[in-house]
């Protein structure tokens, strides 16, 4: 046997596989067709793997400001793998431009390619149009709003299977609705923000200050209700030199609000006698909603008097006018909780993991699982807890 035929067979019993001679020489056009494949398939495995989120700018006719994330957020998200879409133009609300965004990892598309993404950001639920066109059992996240209540969406969502979720229905881990204490305390300090400029001559009013200078009384602010929104409000008007009163239908709502508020407030239970007195020398007004259901008397509309500021922030949203700060705010939970998703694999992962999130959905493949909704519209809805159990 010739000694090169006899090194072939001892390689076969002793060396490792790889080292091994192939007598099947391979020609030049197969190893590139073998190398071309194999490059397709990683990039193939590599464009499917993670989050990949479509980020939505507001409709155009709304009066809608308010932002998700700021370019920053997003250049921690894509730093951990996370990718990011983003509609053009979407960023120019809270002053950053396509090229901000474009810095920290975010990919500059139209909507359509946004709009098809596995995962949708849009701080205003979708109308049905751009719902049909989002990808068969996708996921639609944002804050709850009037076009949830029509029927059009709704039925878009179900026969789409988009699982639709409302960031201001959920709580996180600690039990906390963080999403919308954020834009509620927002929308407390940005109202004391209006009944200033209200009462300075450039906003049309008499031309005085909100605090006391040497001398003279400070303004009267009256807030009615506890809630985030109150709380906040009530401690931004003291902060500015106010002087503040606090009231509820609850005395229970009332002490607990102590806690939060500011050592100047004064908070007082609803009494007749008592709210009209207040009510003759507010300069400020800010209504909420409190404990128990109240209406305003109007029968006290007399009694106002002629400069007031009046806002009833179940109307009004002042956190329109500060959108940037919204942004800002909303960015910093919204990095942890994309990185949490990130961990469970997907949104059905961390969704069935996760009781907080699973409060603010409203659809789910293809099931309404808001009753609210469920009820306002005449249609059907299941508990998505029941609905988890049985598939497992």
């Amino acid at each position: 046997m010739p000694i090169w035929e006899t090194l072939m067979f001892l390689s076969t019993l002793y060396l490792p596989k790889k080292y091994r001679y192939n007598s099947t020489p391979m020609t030049d056009q197969h190893s590139q067709e073998k190398l071309q494949t194999q490059t397709a398939t990683a990039e193939y495995e590599t464009s499917h793997k993670g989050l990949h989120l479509g980020l939505l700018a507001n409709y155009s006719d709304t009066d809608e400001t308010r932002f998700f994330l700021t370019p920053e957020a997003c250049g921690l998200l894509t730093s951990a793998g996370i990718k990011v879409s983003m509609e053009s133009g979407a960023g120019v609300d809270i002053s950053f431009t396509d090229e901000k965004y474009a810095e920290y990892g975010v990919k500059i598309v139209s909507r359509e390619e946004a709009l098809v993404c596995p995962v949708v950001l849009s701080y205003q639920p979708l109308r049905a149009k751009d719902v049909k066109k989002m990808t068969r059992g996708a996921a639609l996240l944002c804050m709850m709003g009037e076009a949830l209540f029509e029927e059009s969406v709704i039925k878009a969502l179900l026969s789409k299977h988009i699982s639709c979720g409302c960031f201001d229905n959920m709580y996180s881990h600690h039990d906390v609705t963080i999403f919308a204490d954020i834009v509620d305390e927002i929308d407390g300090r940005a109202a004391v923000m209006y009944a200033e400029e209200s009462l300075s001559y450039l906003g049309g009013g008499k031309g005085v200050l909100l605090a006391s200078v040497a001398g003279l009384n400070p303004c009267e602010v009256l807030i009615i209700g506890t809630g985030t929104e109150a709380i906040a409000a009530a401690n931004a008007a003291a902060g500015a030199g106010a002087k503040v009163v606090l009231m509820d239908n609850d005395v229970s709502a009332l002490q607990l609000a102590r806690n939060a508020c500011h050592h100047f407030v004064e908070l007082i239970a609803i009494h007749p006698r008592v709210l009209t007195n207040r009510v003759k020398t507010a300069d400020v007004i800010i209504t909420t909603n409190t404990t128990r259901p109240f209406e305003f008397p109007k029968s006290l509309s007399s009694s106002l008097k002629e400069s007031v500021y009046v806002i009833d922030l179940n109307e009004s949203h002042p956190s329109l006018s500060v959108p940037r700060t919204v942004a800002m705010a909303l960015s910093n939970p919204l990095v942890n909780f994309f990185n949490e998703m990130s961990i469970k694999t997907d949104f059905h992962g961390m969704m069935v993991t996760t009781p907080g999130m699973q409060a603010g959905m409203v659809t789910y493949e293809g099931k309404l699982v808001d009753k609210l909704i469920g009820a306002y519209l005449s249609m059907p809805s299941i508990d998505i807890r029941v609905m988890l159990s049985s598939t497992n």
